[in-house]
């Protein structure tokens, strides 16, 4: 266990025993629930820890079989066997382990608010705006997620040129926050004649739930002008004044709603505004910690080009972590988790990394 923290191991081992010794003991409810919180918190990475621990008392057993030129030559060349074997287990635990240990983004577990804006490409880029939104819908019914459109706004030619929605259920923010960027897409547009490849773009960007208690907003920050609302191509007209902006006065961010409902509109656009604003928060805070270790894939930088749809090779790339798949079609249709793993794995390696350089310093 040299690369691993053994006191903090020891630290975490005993909480986890006085956790649940004090679940044993029949607490009130209210201190019960904050108990298996925790217990369900640690419980995975104790496991580890003792199958760890197994293995390596193991280890020395065989180790001490080999060792001893007593025995049969038959069980010693067993036993060397098994214990290539258990070494090669013990370093998979402590690599687990490694990572299980790495800082916590605290918004992980939460839901998400996902923006997608067509950017430069017109039409074309409205409809690839309406593909991406659809690629993350599917994803997220194949993960069990509850997807809620907060607002749209339609393009001319079908898609949108804006789309905000929200999705629902625990961990979507730490599968999907790499997906902030800008997307480019090569196709042929249907409306081409000539067969040309046209390169048009959307954006997006995913922001963290915000709970009330993350971000106060002030009544005397905010002002609420109601509209009339109305749809794409008069469709859905409302003859009353529905749709609503908030304007947040310090930060100057301009949230709006058009649904029907303008008291729903009114705390749709609160929380569009509350998840922009901790996000907003979040990043100022990371940029104070260390601006020079943020890595590439965790910047969040929206004006970044982070992945290319190219349509007539079937091929995706997504250019931070130079993956290339010839699986765009599968992908479209929401199977996107190989290159969301592969930008998790990533960024855990240059945490590990970057700790590691720490720890020599």
């Amino acid at each position: 266990m040299a690369r691993l923290p053994t006191q903090k191991i020891r630290e975490l081992e005993r909480r986890f025993g006085e956790v649940e010794a004090r679940m044993s003991s029949g607490p009130d409810a209210e201190t019960y629930v904050k108990l298996a919180s925790e217990y369900s918190e640690l419980q995975p990475l104790v496991g580890e820890i003792r199958a760890l621990n197994a293995a390596l008392a193991e280890r020395d057993d065989l180790q001490a079989m080999v060792d001893d030129r007593s025995s049969d030559r038959e069980m010693r060349e067993l036993a060397e066997g098994e214990l290539r074997g258990i070494k090669g287990k013990i370093e998979e635990l402590e690599q687990q382990i490694e990572i299980m240990l790495l800082p916590k983004d605290v918004a992980d577990e939460r839901s998400a608010i996902v923006e997608i804006r067509a950017g430069t490409g017109g039409s074309e880029a409205a409809l690839f705006a309406g593909d991406l939104f659809r690629m993350y819908e599917r994803y997220a019914s194949s993960h069990g997620w509850r997807v809620e459109v907060l607002s749209a706004s339609e393009g001319e030619a079908g898609g949108y040129k804006e789309i905000i929605a929200t999705i629902s259920g625990k961990g979507v923010f730490a599968r999907l926050k790499f997906e902030s960027g800008v997307h480019r897409v090569q196709r042929v547009p249907e409306t081409e004649s000539g067969g040309r490849i046209h390169t048009s773009a959307a954006t997006v960007a995913v922001l963290p739930e915000a709970e009330d208690i993350d971000i106060e907003i002030r009544p005397d920050d905010i002002r609420i002008d109601t509209m009339r609302a109305s749809g794409a191509g008069g469709q859905h007209v409302n003859t009353t004044d529905s749709a609503v902006r908030i304007t947040h006065l310090p930060s100057g961010i301009v949230v709006t709603s058009s649904e029907k409902s303008q008291h729903q509109n009114r705390a749709r656009a609160m929380q569009v505004l509350r998840a922009r604003l901790y996000d907003m928060e979040r990043q100022r805070a990371d940029d104070e910690r260390s601006e020079s270790r943020r890595s590439q894939v965790g910047s969040g930088d929206r004006s970044e080009r982070i992945r290319t749809y190219n349509y007539p090779q079937g091929r995706i790339t997504d250019h931070r972590i130079n993956l290339t798949l010839y699986k765009l079609d599968r992908m479209m249709m929401g199977e996107i988790d190989e290159v969301v793993d592969a930008l998790i794995s990533d960024h855990q390696a240059g945490q590990l990394a970057t700790l590691g350089s720490h720890g020599q310093a």
